[in-house]
């Protein structure tokens, strides 16, 4: 879908004026970029850009949210982001433009890396479990308000908004709430509580970038301070990443000897996400995970 001139024109303004210079895009070359945004390359006498573009109305800050949680990783000088460069709105177009970063396949030096610098991003911690803004979860809003327990913040804030949702739809029936009410009663006993890390959120395949220097890059987070398997678990919920991935993370901050007993748990929480965006697909693999636990 081609870009307005009236939206090239604004984007080219104000980018001039963050980037102190004047800005001409000479194109935009629409890329993939999922379900959810438009994204393009940008083109410009300044260099290349990744725009990703969507409905104000459909998703009210989506774009701040995201902002908000790079600019957080970035803060951390643990592990690389993309570099903000404008977050705006033109009527309902909203949209974010970031670093161009040319990706290419995952090497052994990468994966290495990326379990090095993700140990280290959780190593960042906060005396509560959340975040200081609620945030998205994909399409879907996700909350973040504090608690001082993983169990508690991952029932209250995580499990039962999407537990509700999911039953108003009818997508769960009553045995299926009665399983993750028994869930929320034996949490505590499932795991051994420690502080919190600062994790990315939705650390699944996609959601990485590997330059052409082999270094890593997070993209699209949803972050708040959690419990880190929850970001470890994800990795394996599509398609594990790389063995040298998981043994770069363990020498530099090991995890629980179990905690790939768990994975199952925390992954519940997207697995009721994609139940609730894309239908009962999902529905087996929810209960499946549930059943281990109650």
């Amino acid at each position: 879908m081609a870009l307005s001139a009236e939206l090239v024109g604004f984007i080219q303004s104000r980018l001039s004026v963050v980037l102190n210079q004047t800005v001409y895009i000479d194109s935009t070359k629409p890329i993939s970029g999922g379900s959810i945004n438009q994204t393009y390359c940008l083109h410009a006498n300044t260099g290349r850009y990744m725009l990703k573009l969507n409905s104000k109305s459909a998703y009210p800050d989506m774009f701040a949210c995201e902002s908000t949680g790079l600019k957080t990783i970035a803060a951390t000088n643990t592990i690389a982001v993309p570099e903000v460069i404008l977050q705006d709105d033109l009527g309902d177009n909203s949209f974010l433009i970031l670093q161009w970063i040319e990706n290419r396949r995952a090497t052994e030096k990468a994966s290495e890396a990326l379990g090095r610098d993700l140990a280290e991003l959780h190593r960042i911690t906060a005396p509560y479990f959340g975040f200081d803004s609620d945030n998205y979860m994909g399409s879907l809003p996700q909350r973040n308000n504090q608690q001082f327990s993983w169990a508690g913040f991952f029932i209250e804030e995580r499990l039962q908004p999407m537990v509700k949702m999911a039953a108003d739809n009818g997508m769960l029936n009553n045995t299926d709430i009665q399983n993750f009410e028994r869930l929320y009663l034996n949490l505590n006993n499932i795991f051994e509580e420690e502080r919190s890390s600062l994790i990315h959120g939705d650390l699944w395949g996609g959601n990485y970038l590997i330059s052409a220097e082999e270094k890593p890059y997070l993209i699209d987070p949803a972050v708040s301070y959690g419990n880190r398997e929850f970001d470890l678990a994800m990795t394996t919920l599509f398609g594990s990443f790389s063995d040298t991935f998981y043994e770069s993370y363990q020498e530099n901050f090991p995890l629980h000897p179990d905690w790939q007993q768990r994975t199952d748990l925390w992954n519940l929480y997207p697995l009721l996400l994609h139940l609730n965006l894309f239908g009962a697909g999902y529905l087996e693999q929810v209960r499946d995970g549930l059943k281990n636990y109650v």
